[in-house]
Parts: C-alpha cells; sequence; structure tokens
C-alpha cells in the first residue's frame, strides 16, 4: 500500500489515471505541461502529455526549473483533500485544487521563474490535475 507522499504513490495514480479514459476529460482532454508539486518539504514532477501522464517522479525544488508551475501546499491540506477524496471517490467543492486555491491567501500555484503565461496553465487543466488527484481514490493509501 502506497504511502503519500512518495514516488510510489504517484506512480500507483498515474497507472490507475492513464487506465481510465472516463478520467481524460477535464480541459477538452488535453493537457500537456510539465507540473511540480510541494507537499510540505518534498517536491514531486510529472508531466501530462496529450491524453495521459507521461511520467512522474519524486525531485528536488531546484530540478523543477523548467516545470511550468508548482503547485504548493502543506501536508496536512494535501492530505484533507486526499482524505476527501477517498471518503467521496472523488473531491467534494470544499476540497478541489480550486477550492483550495480560492480559499487561500495566495494562489497554490507558481513559476518557478516567474512567467505568468506558464503558471496560467496551472488554471487552463486545472481540471486535468484534478482528475489525476480523484484518480487516487481507487488505491488505497497511507500517509507518513
Amino acid at each position: 500500500m502506497p504511502s503519500f507522499p512518495s514516488e510510489e504513490w504517484f506512480q500507483a495514480v498515474q497507472t490507475v489515471y492513464n487506465a481510465d479514459s472516463s478520467l481524460h476529460s477535464g480541459g477538452g482532454g488535453a493537457c500537456d505541461c510539465v507540473a511540480g508539486f510541494r507537499v510540505g518539504s518534498e517536491y514531486y514532477r510529472i508531466i501530462f502529455q496529450g491524453l495521459e501522464c507521461q511520467e512522474v517522479g519524486q525531485s528536488s525544488e531546484s530540478d523543477l526549473e523548467d516545470a511550468d508551475f508548482i503547485i504548493e501546499m502543506e501536508a496536512a491540506t494535501w492530505r484533507s483533500m486526499l482524505e476527501d477524496i477517498q471518503a467521496h471517490g472523488k473531491a467534494s467543492s470544499r476540497f478541489t485544487l480550486n477550492s483550495i486555491d480560492m480559499g487561500s491567501e495566495d494562489s497554490i500555484a507558481r513559476s518557478p521563474i516567474d512567467d505568468q503565461y506558464r503558471q496560467d496553465l496551472f488554471y487552463r487543466y486545472n481540471q486535468n490535475f484534478q482528475d489525476f488527484f480523484d484518480a487516487s481514490s481507487r488505491i488505497e493509501s497511507t500517509f507518513k
């Protein structure tokens, strides 16, 4: 059983996400970007291309300089979102990436090189990322 956050957990979600085309409806389906995710003090890199998540892996902040954006949340916020997803099969309205972002004083997404155009890809493809995390409802997870 994979533990969140870990490379193993992201890979398990990637497998579920790529295997189910019903999860590829967000943003018109296609998503092309390099996304970084900060969970507490850990970083992960995910590459979306077309209708699939092509690559996932643990990273460092300095290795994410080519990312279009980095979604940054504290581990407790990630855990609340993922527990909600597991309880409901998908994020309820209070625990979507979009609602968490809108409820935050600052955006949860930032550009590592201060490029607003690339940071805006978070908003353009937001539903794709939500679909990816909603796929975690289909794997048994523990939390660090």
